[in-house]
Protein backbone atom coordinates (compact mmCIF):
# COMPACT_ATOMS: atom_id res chain seq x y z
CA UNK A 1 0.00 0.00 0.00
CA UNK A 2 2.77 2.39 0.97
CA UNK A 3 4.80 1.53 -2.14
CA UNK A 4 1.89 2.59 -4.35
CA UNK A 5 1.81 6.08 -2.85
CA UNK A 6 5.54 6.46 -2.30
CA UNK A 7 6.35 8.27 -5.54
CA UNK A 8 3.26 10.59 -5.48
CA UNK A 9 4.04 11.51 -1.86
CA UNK A 10 7.66 12.27 -2.72
CA UNK A 11 6.60 14.43 -5.65
CA UNK A 12 3.77 16.18 -3.83
CA UNK A 13 5.78 19.17 -2.47
CA UNK A 14 7.08 20.11 -5.91
CA UNK A 15 3.71 19.42 -7.54
CA UNK A 16 1.90 21.59 -5.01
CA UNK A 17 4.24 24.49 -5.67
CA UNK A 18 4.13 24.16 -9.47
CA UNK A 19 0.38 23.55 -9.69
CA UNK A 20 -0.33 26.22 -7.09
CA UNK A 21 1.63 28.85 -8.97
CA UNK A 22 0.20 27.82 -12.33
CA UNK A 23 -3.43 27.42 -11.29
CA UNK A 24 -3.25 30.41 -8.96
CA UNK A 25 -1.81 32.67 -11.62
CA UNK A 26 -4.31 31.43 -14.18
CA UNK A 27 -7.20 32.03 -11.78
CA UNK A 28 -6.04 35.54 -10.92
CA UNK A 29 -5.58 36.34 -14.60
CA UNK A 30 -9.03 35.01 -15.42
CA UNK A 31 -10.68 37.06 -12.67
CA UNK A 32 -8.79 40.17 -13.76
CA UNK A 33 -9.80 39.65 -17.39
CA UNK A 34 -13.44 39.86 -16.26
CA UNK A 35 -12.76 43.38 -15.00
CA UNK A 36 -12.66 42.55 -11.29
CA UNK A 37 -9.75 44.64 -10.00
CA UNK A 38 -10.67 46.18 -6.62
CA UNK A 39 -7.30 47.91 -6.28
CA UNK A 40 -8.20 50.33 -9.07
CA UNK A 41 -11.89 50.56 -8.18
CA UNK A 42 -13.26 48.01 -10.64
CA UNK A 43 -15.63 45.75 -8.73
CA UNK A 44 -18.05 44.75 -11.47
CA UNK A 45 -17.58 41.48 -13.34
CA UNK A 46 -18.13 41.92 -17.07
CA UNK A 47 -16.92 40.86 -20.49
CA UNK A 48 -16.05 44.33 -21.75
CA UNK A 49 -12.37 43.50 -22.19
CA UNK A 50 -13.15 40.46 -24.34
CA UNK A 51 -15.66 42.39 -26.44
CA UNK A 52 -13.19 45.16 -27.11
CA UNK A 53 -10.39 42.76 -28.00
CA UNK A 54 -12.41 40.53 -30.30
CA UNK A 55 -13.73 43.56 -32.19
CA UNK A 56 -10.23 45.02 -32.61
CA UNK A 57 -8.46 44.83 -35.97
CA UNK A 58 -5.14 45.06 -34.17
CA UNK A 59 -5.84 41.87 -32.23
CA UNK A 60 -6.93 40.04 -35.39
CA UNK A 61 -3.76 41.03 -37.27
CA UNK A 62 -1.62 40.07 -34.28
CA UNK A 63 -3.28 36.66 -34.12
CA UNK A 64 -2.61 36.02 -37.83
CA UNK A 65 1.02 37.06 -37.43
CA UNK A 66 1.50 34.84 -34.37
CA UNK A 67 -0.10 31.85 -36.10
CA UNK A 68 2.09 32.44 -39.16
CA UNK A 69 5.23 32.50 -37.02
CA UNK A 70 4.32 29.37 -35.07
CA UNK A 71 3.07 27.33 -38.04
CA UNK A 72 5.85 28.27 -40.46
CA UNK A 73 8.58 27.75 -37.86
CA UNK A 74 7.19 24.34 -36.92
CA UNK A 75 6.87 23.09 -40.50
CA UNK A 76 10.32 24.26 -41.61
CA UNK A 77 12.03 23.02 -38.45
CA UNK A 78 10.30 19.63 -38.72
CA UNK A 79 11.34 19.13 -42.36
CA UNK A 80 14.95 20.17 -41.74
CA UNK A 81 15.14 18.05 -38.59
CA UNK A 82 13.84 15.01 -40.49
CA UNK A 83 16.45 15.47 -43.20
CA UNK A 84 19.23 16.01 -40.65
CA UNK A 85 18.19 12.92 -38.68
CA UNK A 86 18.26 10.79 -41.82
CA UNK A 87 21.80 12.00 -42.57
CA UNK A 88 23.11 11.62 -39.02
CA UNK A 89 21.61 8.15 -38.85
CA UNK A 90 24.22 6.92 -41.30
CA UNK A 91 27.81 6.08 -40.46
CA UNK A 92 30.43 8.28 -42.15
CA UNK A 93 33.76 9.91 -41.40
CA UNK A 94 33.38 12.80 -38.97
CA UNK A 95 29.85 11.84 -37.93
CA UNK A 96 30.55 12.40 -34.23
CA UNK A 97 31.85 15.92 -34.90
CA UNK A 98 28.89 16.85 -37.06
CA UNK A 99 26.51 15.34 -34.52
CA UNK A 100 28.14 17.47 -31.80
CA UNK A 101 27.86 20.63 -33.91
CA UNK A 102 24.25 19.75 -34.68
CA UNK A 103 23.38 19.64 -30.98
CA UNK A 104 25.54 22.47 -29.68
CA UNK A 105 22.99 25.26 -30.06
CA UNK A 106 20.61 23.44 -27.71
CA UNK A 107 22.62 25.00 -24.90
CA UNK A 108 22.39 28.51 -26.38
CA UNK A 109 19.57 30.65 -24.90
CA UNK A 110 16.96 31.97 -27.30
CA UNK A 111 17.89 35.57 -26.56
CA UNK A 112 21.54 34.97 -27.41
CA UNK A 113 20.53 33.45 -30.74
CA UNK A 114 18.17 36.36 -31.39
CA UNK A 115 20.97 38.86 -30.81
CA UNK A 116 23.09 36.88 -33.26
CA UNK A 117 20.33 36.98 -35.87
CA UNK A 118 19.99 40.73 -35.28
CA UNK A 119 23.69 41.44 -35.79
CA UNK A 120 24.01 39.14 -38.81
CA UNK A 121 20.84 39.71 -40.85
CA UNK A 122 19.66 43.25 -40.09
CA UNK A 123 20.13 45.95 -42.72
CA UNK A 124 23.03 47.31 -40.65
CA UNK A 125 24.39 43.88 -39.83
CA UNK A 126 27.38 41.85 -40.92
CA UNK A 127 25.92 40.35 -44.09
CA UNK A 128 24.56 43.71 -45.28
CA UNK A 129 27.98 45.28 -44.83
CA UNK A 130 29.71 42.38 -46.59
CA UNK A 131 27.29 42.69 -49.49
CA UNK A 132 28.10 46.40 -49.66
CA UNK A 133 31.86 45.78 -49.52
CA UNK A 134 31.64 43.30 -52.41
CA UNK A 135 29.46 45.75 -54.40
CA UNK A 136 26.46 43.46 -54.41
CA UNK A 137 24.36 46.39 -53.18
CA UNK A 138 24.98 50.13 -53.43
CA UNK A 139 24.21 50.77 -49.74
CA UNK A 140 23.48 48.59 -46.70
CA UNK A 141 19.83 49.69 -46.58
CA UNK A 142 19.24 47.83 -49.88
CA UNK A 143 19.86 44.53 -48.10
CA UNK A 144 16.61 42.53 -47.89
CA UNK A 145 14.66 43.35 -44.75
CA UNK A 146 14.62 40.23 -42.59
CA UNK A 147 14.41 41.92 -39.19
CA UNK A 148 11.39 43.99 -38.09
CA UNK A 149 9.68 42.89 -41.33
CA UNK A 150 6.00 42.06 -41.94
CA UNK A 151 6.76 38.39 -42.72
CA UNK A 152 8.71 37.90 -39.47
CA UNK A 153 11.58 36.24 -41.34
CA UNK A 154 14.12 36.91 -38.60
CA UNK A 155 11.84 35.47 -35.91
CA UNK A 156 11.22 32.35 -37.97
CA UNK A 157 14.94 31.95 -38.68
CA UNK A 158 15.70 32.09 -34.96
CA UNK A 159 13.05 29.53 -34.05
CA UNK A 160 14.09 27.19 -36.87
CA UNK A 161 17.77 27.45 -35.89
CA UNK A 162 16.92 26.69 -32.28
CA UNK A 163 14.28 23.97 -32.73
CA UNK A 164 15.79 21.85 -35.52
CA UNK A 165 18.21 20.01 -33.19
CA UNK A 166 15.44 19.56 -30.60
CA UNK A 167 13.19 17.79 -33.10
CA UNK A 168 16.16 16.04 -34.71
CA UNK A 169 17.26 14.43 -31.45
CA UNK A 170 13.77 13.07 -30.88
CA UNK A 171 13.74 11.59 -34.38
CA UNK A 172 17.21 10.11 -33.96
CA UNK A 173 16.12 8.43 -30.75
CA UNK A 174 13.07 7.02 -32.52
CA UNK A 175 15.21 5.75 -35.39
CA UNK A 176 17.53 3.98 -32.99
CA UNK A 177 14.54 2.33 -31.35
CA UNK A 178 12.97 1.30 -34.65
CA UNK A 179 16.19 0.00 -36.19
CA UNK A 180 16.62 -0.92 -39.85
CA UNK A 181 14.83 -4.26 -39.95
CA UNK A 182 11.53 -2.94 -41.31
CA UNK A 183 13.26 -1.07 -44.13
CA UNK A 184 15.42 -4.09 -44.93
CA UNK A 185 12.33 -6.27 -45.23
CA UNK A 186 10.65 -3.74 -47.51
CA UNK A 187 13.71 -3.48 -49.74
CA UNK A 188 14.04 -7.26 -49.89
CA UNK A 189 10.48 -7.33 -51.23
CA UNK A 190 11.41 -4.96 -54.04
CA UNK A 191 10.77 -1.51 -52.52
CA UNK A 192 13.11 1.30 -53.45
CA UNK A 193 14.80 3.49 -50.84
CA UNK A 194 12.20 6.20 -51.33
CA UNK A 195 9.33 3.69 -51.07
CA UNK A 196 10.74 2.13 -47.91
CA UNK A 197 11.13 5.60 -46.42
CA UNK A 198 7.70 6.85 -47.54
CA UNK A 199 5.68 3.77 -46.63
CA UNK A 200 7.69 2.21 -43.79
CA UNK A 201 10.01 4.56 -41.92
CA UNK A 202 8.01 7.80 -42.14
CA UNK A 203 4.79 6.33 -40.68
CA UNK A 204 6.82 4.90 -37.80
CA UNK A 205 8.45 8.28 -37.17
CA UNK A 206 5.29 10.31 -37.54
CA UNK A 207 4.06 10.01 -33.91
CA UNK A 208 7.36 11.36 -32.58
CA UNK A 209 7.53 14.02 -35.29
CA UNK A 210 4.01 15.24 -34.57
CA UNK A 211 4.62 15.27 -30.83
CA UNK A 212 7.80 17.32 -31.21
CA UNK A 213 6.05 19.63 -33.67
CA UNK A 214 3.20 20.13 -31.22
CA UNK A 215 5.64 21.17 -28.49
CA UNK A 216 7.44 23.58 -30.81
CA UNK A 217 4.16 25.07 -32.07
CA UNK A 218 2.84 25.65 -28.57
CA UNK A 219 6.11 27.25 -27.47
CA UNK A 220 6.48 29.56 -30.46
CA UNK A 221 2.82 30.59 -30.32
CA UNK A 222 3.11 31.82 -26.73
CA UNK A 223 6.73 33.06 -26.66
CA UNK A 224 7.36 36.73 -25.98
CA UNK A 225 11.06 37.55 -26.00
CA UNK A 226 11.98 36.75 -29.64
CA UNK A 227 9.04 38.62 -31.26
CA UNK A 228 9.72 41.54 -28.90
CA UNK A 229 13.35 41.73 -29.98
CA UNK A 230 13.11 40.91 -33.69
CA UNK A 231 9.51 41.73 -34.58
CA UNK A 232 7.88 44.83 -35.98
CA UNK A 233 5.91 47.21 -33.79
CA UNK A 234 2.63 46.85 -35.73
CA UNK A 235 1.12 44.39 -35.86
CA UNK A 236 3.00 42.85 -32.96
CA UNK A 237 2.79 39.21 -31.95
CA UNK A 238 0.02 38.41 -29.46
CA UNK A 239 2.31 37.94 -26.41
CA UNK A 240 4.00 41.27 -27.19
CA UNK A 241 0.65 42.99 -27.61
CA UNK A 242 -0.54 41.58 -24.28
CA UNK A 243 2.61 42.76 -22.52
CA UNK A 244 2.28 46.24 -24.01
CA UNK A 245 -1.26 46.50 -22.71
CA UNK A 246 -0.29 45.12 -19.30
CA UNK A 247 2.50 47.69 -18.87
CA UNK A 248 0.37 50.59 -20.10
CA UNK A 249 0.34 53.57 -17.73
CA UNK A 250 -3.45 53.42 -17.81
CA UNK A 251 -4.40 50.67 -15.37
CA UNK A 252 -7.82 50.44 -17.00
CA UNK A 253 -6.10 48.70 -19.92
CA UNK A 254 -4.95 45.84 -17.68
CA UNK A 255 -8.16 43.77 -18.02
CA UNK A 256 -7.61 43.80 -21.80
CA UNK A 257 -4.05 42.57 -21.33
CA UNK A 258 -5.24 39.75 -19.07
CA UNK A 259 -8.01 38.92 -21.52
CA UNK A 260 -5.40 38.62 -24.28
CA UNK A 261 -3.35 36.31 -22.07
CA UNK A 262 -6.43 34.14 -21.44
CA UNK A 263 -7.20 34.02 -25.15
CA UNK A 264 -3.59 33.02 -25.92
CA UNK A 265 -3.82 30.23 -23.34
CA UNK A 266 -7.19 29.10 -24.69
CA UNK A 267 -6.07 29.14 -28.33
CA UNK A 268 -2.91 27.23 -27.44
CA UNK A 269 -4.93 24.62 -25.57
CA UNK A 270 -7.43 24.28 -28.43
CA UNK A 271 -4.70 23.94 -31.04
CA UNK A 272 -2.81 21.39 -28.98
CA UNK A 273 -6.02 19.42 -28.43
CA UNK A 274 -6.82 19.43 -32.14
CA UNK A 275 -3.24 18.52 -32.98
CA UNK A 276 -3.41 15.65 -30.50
CA UNK A 277 -6.64 14.35 -32.01
CA UNK A 278 -5.11 14.41 -35.47
CA UNK A 279 -2.03 12.63 -34.18
CA UNK A 280 -4.08 9.86 -32.59
CA UNK A 281 -6.17 9.47 -35.72
CA UNK A 282 -3.03 9.20 -37.83
CA UNK A 283 -1.48 6.65 -35.48
CA UNK A 284 -4.61 4.48 -35.59
CA UNK A 285 -4.46 4.41 -39.36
Amino acid sequence: MFERWKIPLMLSPALLIVCGLFIGGLALGLVGSFGYMPLIGQDNINLDAYRQILSSERFFLSFLLTFHIAFTSTVIASLLALGAALILRKSFLGRSVINFLFQINLTVPHLVGAVGILYLFSQSGVFARLAYEFSLISKPSEFPAMIFDPLAIGIIMQYVWKEVPFIGLILLANMQTIGRDYEAVAQSLGASRWQSFRHVLLPLLMPGLLTAGMIVFAFTFGAYEIPALLGQSYPAALPVLAYQSFTDVDLNARPEALAMAMIIALLSAVMIYGYTRLTRRYIRK
